[in-house]
């Protein structure tokens, strides 16, 4: 069977997906339908916001399904009409049994990790803040529980120490978008193996989960060692982002912080743990117990996110603490 011939459906929403279903595009494989999120009002005067993916299908004048519910019969039917021989999932919801199931072909899902470690919602922001070197992408068949469906292929690559979530975002989603071509071309000339998940988990491995991240799971925890909060500072940089407090010391008033950029400065010290230094011009530091956090770049609740030397020409120190730690 030709490209031409070998019809697909792609299944996306966010900017990640869109560079995998522009990879297929523009090298010309038979895109029959797009299936995104449904438009949804956002912002204060509640306009429609459209997906990145339903943007990219409009340039390009594909079928787009927008269901609001996946197993609603009229969207099941307008599916089984596109006659698709493979289903391709990349950042997109939970797929019911008689959605996955449809094609011939079956349907695979491009994930942010080499699986079977970083199973979940968010494996970018995980592999940082747990301080990996490697990571990578994975294309498997979708079966009945999350993630953990027959492997197919994967590719490497390295965290760099430097590297934030929205760095190490963009290398898998082109690193990824060159593998969900690789997976089709291999389906189509029937050339691929399938690895079950189960063998690749031995007694002496421990996975790691990568469970959707919350806002208050983002509050920096200045008790832990450098390292750790540095990793925490950029695995979740610039989304969710980690935050922090800062208390008036007069007022007793809290305002919160979103820290975007940091650099962790190993050193033995005598300050209090969780104390601000600064010379109120040029630097802001955290001590913590094996050093410094120098924070680079900030956005305190209700002004503008700045570095921190603009941050600190319009905020008194003198007057603040870091408020309650964990």
């Amino acid at each position: 069977m030709t490209k031409k011939d070998f019809k697909i459906v792609f299944m996306g929403t966010p900017d990640f997906a869109v560079e995998a279903l522009k990879e297929l595009i523009d090298n010309n494989y038979n895109i029959v339908g797009v299936i995104t999120s449904p438009d949804k009002p956002a912002g204060r005067g509640r306009k429609l916001n459209i997906s990145a993916v339903k943007k990219y299908a409009l340039l390009n004048n594909l079928t787009i399904l927008q269901p609001k519910n996946l197993k609603a019969p009229e969207f099941t039917t307008e599916l089984e009409k596109l006659n698709a021989d493979l289903q391709i999932v990349v950042a997109f919801r939970m797929l019911p049994e008689i959605v996955w199931n449809m094609p011939r072909y079956g349907t695979f899902n491009l994930h942010a990790s080499l699986l079977p470690q970083y199973r979940g919602a968010a494996p970018i922001n995980w592999a940082i803040i747990n301080g990996e070197k490697e990571t990578g992408v994975t294309t498997f068949f979708i079966e009945h529980k999350i993630d953990t469906g027959n492997i197919l292929f994967n590719e490497k690559v390295n965290i760099d120490y430097n590297d934030t979530a929205e760095n190490l975002h963009d290398k898998l989603m082109s690193l990824g978008a060159k593998l969900v071509t690789k997976t089709v071309d291999k389906i189509i000339e029937n050339d691929y193996l399938q690895t079950e998940q189960n063998k690749l988990i031995s007694e002496d491995i421990v996975l790691k989960p990568a469970p959707k991240i919350y806002k208050n799971d983002c509050k920096i925890n200045w008790d832990k060692k450098g390292e750790n909060i540095y990793n925490f500072i950029r695995g979740l940089s610039p989304y969710p982002c980690a935050w922090t407090e800062f208390e008036n010391i007069n007022t007793k008033t809290i305002v919160s912080a979103k820290i975007y950029f940091a650099e962790f400065e190993k050193t033995k010290h005598n300050e209090t743990i969780g104390s601000l230094v600064s010379d109120s011009k040029k630097y802001l530091k955290v001590a913590i117990t094996d050093g410094y956090i120098s924070i680079k770049n900030i956005h305190l609740a209700g002004k503008k996110r700045l570095n921190i030397e603009d941050f600190l020409r319009g905020f008194n120190l003198l007057n603040y603490e870091l408020g309650i730690r964990n």
